[in-house]
């Protein structure tokens, strides 16, 4: 059950992001995170498709895991920063 995470590089949070395509896809400041990158292509095949959820099943996942990513991420930093 669960625990074989693989590592995807497309799910790789990002720390240097592209601010201004941001703001151009229109992203809310509250989304604006590590992840932004992936929820900008997620979005653009969100409207293409009137929001059909069959058919951005994978740019979906690969946005998720980003996020899971990211919370891993910050968790091991938190517990490197305990360390010290």
């Amino acid at each position: 059950m669960g625990g074989h995470h693989h590592f995807n590089p497309e799910a790789e949070p990002k720390k240097d992001q592209d601010v201004q395509a941001i703001k151009d896809a229109k992203i809310p400041i509250a989304w604006r995170d590590t992840c932004s990158h992936i929820l900008i292509k997620l979005n653009q095949c969100r409207r293409e498709t009137w929001w059909n959820p069959n058919k951005c099943e994978h740019d979906r996942h690969i946005y998720e895991e980003c996020q899971y990513n990211a919370y891993l991420q910050r968790v091991e930093a938190k517990v490197q920063e305990d360390k010290v």
